[in-house]
């Protein structure tokens, strides 16, 4: 298998990193509060080629809020979200930098008040997330970080401890936009017989801060938008975390599916989400 560690890149000014990680974290915070305050009540749906691709109006108003706000704190970086259509994605990575957003990660909980789901903002240059916070409103928690400086949860930090024990471990992973992903049956059985939980929850971005905070150990994307993973990746990583894509090389967003995961278990994760259909 592949080494695991990721390559270096060159670090970055230290004034940028703390006025990035602050701005994010204030609007962060921001979304918590307009989320909690209208999850499951007055939001109106719209129904695009899935009666469960939808938008809401606090999604449109979050990321009309967060761009509004990046414009004048980082003026000439391009913003791209979720609720703005992935066109503008091409040119925004031409770009030395860009903020990629997701403004409620998980809107079929959002909308039917089922307590899980998320805001999620990252800055990101061409090795990948530099700055990244994710926003659980239903646990009251900020989880922040920045490249070179940890993770963080309401400001303590975390840092994954070493586990012995595969059995008993939890890995999460989402539908994909047609439902079960190919050999995702396959992968839940082999992680069944090694007595390992898999969890769909209905966010993408909580699903890999799972890893970071330790409470799972790994977590598996059959496919993903940028602005879906990336601030998470940020917690990941800097937690401890590693990052890898379907060939098993560790690449900060690999297209084709990611691997989210523990080190000492990132080996039989891949080996599962790898092997052909039993």
């Amino acid at each position: 298998m592949t080494a695991l560690s990721s390559q270096p890149v060159p670090a970055l000014e230290p004034a940028l990193l703390s006025r990035a990680l602050e701005v994010a974290g204030r609007l962060a915070n921001d979304a918590a509060d307009v989320i909690t305050a209208t999850a499951g009540r007055d939001v109106r749906p719209e129904t695009d080629e899935s009666p469960f691709d939808w938008v809401t109006d606090t999604g449109r108003t979050l990321e009309r809020h967060t761009r509004r706000v990046l414009a004048a704190e980082f003026p000439g970086v391009p913003v791209i979200g979720e609720e703005s259509g992935a066109g503008k994605l091409p040119v925004a990575a031409s770009t030395e930098y860009r903020w990629v957003v997701d403004p409620v990660d998980g809107t079929i909980n959002y909308v039917a008040g089922i307590p899980w789901c998320s805001y999620s903002l990252a800055l990101i240059d061409r090795f990948g997330p530099v700055v990244g916070v994710v926003a659980d409103p239903y646990r009251a928690q900020i989880y922040a970080a920045a490249r070179g400086r940890g993770t963080r949860a309401n400001g303590a930090p975390v840092r994954l401890a070493p586990r012995a024990e595969l059995a008993g471990g939890v890995i999460c992973t989402e539908l994909s936009r047609g439902g079960i992903w190919p050999g995702m049956a396959a992968f839940t059985e082999r992680a069944g017989r090694a007595r390992v939980a898999v969890r769909v929850l209905g966010s993408t971005a909580l699903a890999i801060a799972q890893v970071a905070l330790g409470h799972a150990i790994g977590a598996v994307l059959h496919d993903y938008e940028e602005w879906d993973v990336a601030g998470a990746i940020a917690l990941a990583t800097e937690a401890g975390a590693v990052v890898l894509g379907r060939d098993g090389r560790p690449r900060p967003m690999p297209m084709g599916g990611l691997l989210v995961a523990a080190p000492e278990f990132a080996a039989d994760l891949l080996a599962w989400w790898r092997a052909p259909d039993d």
